[in-house]
């Protein structure tokens, strides 16, 4: 058993963990996927509502970014099955596995993004109450805490010792 047999606890080949990280990084894109293009799918019949045009300027100004957001997010999160798609077959799973891992982790940096637009949109529109501006901090602080903070904790905590 080599070094990088013991550091990952498994004894497989390059191209069998660049096999099982594909797969575990195409089921994390799934969930991710799933859920931009249903948001991108209802941020795009706003604007053929009779409400959208009574929309103030900036709260259209805030529409416009959140949906050209969740494009990118969309894409960013579909790239990695088009790059899979393209370079199959070529003996490149790993590189492609990295590659897909960093759109991934852009798709999901647009994905907190276009969340975050979005949730201040419906929250100016439904109240105008000078309380909005904390609430959506609250909920994008409670995101990166989910997303980011701990994963980065966990990965710390686990690795350092």
């Amino acid at each position: 058993m080599d070094q990088e047999d013991r550091r990952s606890g498994r004894d497989e080949t390059e191209d069998e963990r660049a096999d099982r990280m594909w797969g575990d990084l195409i089921q994390e894109v799934r969930v991710a996927q799933t859920g931009v293009q249903i948001l991108f799918a209802f941020l795009l019949t706003v604007v053929f509502t009779t409400r959208y045009i009574t929309l103030s300027d900036t709260n259209q100004a805030i529409y416009v970014v959140t949906v050209v957001l969740a494009a990118a997010a969309a894409g960013a999160l579909i790239g990695p099955v088009a790059l899979h798609r393209m370079v199959s077959g070529r003996r490149m799973k790993a590189q492609a596995v990295v590659w897909a891992s960093r759109l991934t982790f852009a798709g999901l940096l647009l994905l907190l993004a276009t969340m975050t637009g979005a949730l201040l949109l419906v929250l100016r529109v439904a109240t105008d109450d000078a309380y909005v501006p904390w609430l959506v901090t609250g909920v994008v602080a409670w995101y990166l805490l989910c997303w980011f903070v701990l994963p980065l904790w966990t990965l710390h905590h686990h690795t350092t010792r």
